[in-house]
């Protein structure tokens, strides 16, 4: 009896940290006022701002999002690496990353690049 009771206990102990570790890797996308209050890592997805012209900074990529909804609302970007292919073709551009409260921009880690569908036209 007591083994099967010990079974279960590990079977809720595992299902229980693996609910806890999936929470924990999940990024929500969120707007770019709340990526700047965000104290963990978030996606923001928004359009190129033309404002600011994309380049390099050292090691780091640097642009600027603005929010589809509201252009007037930005956010700049540094991103560790290359600029990404088809970063000129982007239609969305989505930032992984966390907001640098001290310095004033998003450090993404990751960049995921939304172009149109080359198969659009054929709709």
């Amino acid at each position: 009896m007591n083994k099967k009771y010990l079974l279960i206990g590990l079977i809720l102990a595992f299902i229980a940290y693996a609910g806890y570790t999936f929470s924990e890797s999940i990024t929500p996308y969120v707007g770019i006022e709340e990526a700047k209050i965000s104290a963990s890592n978030v996606q923001v997805k928004g359009l190129l701002d033309k404002t600011v012209t994309p380049h390099m900074e050292g090691d780091d990529f640097v642009f600027s999002l603005q929010e589809e909804e509201n252009p007037e609302i930005t956010l700049l970007v540094k991103y560790h690496g290359m600029k990404p292919d088809q970063f000129d073709e982007a239609f969305h551009i989505v930032a992984v990353g966390k907001f640098q409260k001290n310095e004033e921009f998003f450090k993404a880690d990751k960049l995921l690049i939304k172009c149109p569908s080359k198969y659009e036209g054929q709709k």
